[in-house]
């Protein structure tokens, strides 16, 4: 699993119920550790992927500031 070239990250899980929690965040236009969990437990993420989606919402919250 590569990151697809983003040069961000070095692994970006690539499972279809990650695929899916990504959507719903974007959807809910959520991107908070509240939603996070919500989207880990609604589509069954793996540990890696939940923190993987925590520190993208860290990222997100930093560069809004």
């Amino acid at each position: 699993m590569s990151s697809g070239g983003t040069g961000r990250h070095k692994l970006i899980p690539s499972g279809e119920g990650f695929r899916r929690a990504l959507r719903w965040l974007s959807d809910e236009h959520r991107h908070d550790p509240a939603a996070v969990e919500e989207a880990s437990v609604r589509f069954n993420l793996s540990p890696t992927e939940e923190e993987f989606l925590l520190s993208e919402a860290r990222r997100l919250r930093e560069e809004s500031r």
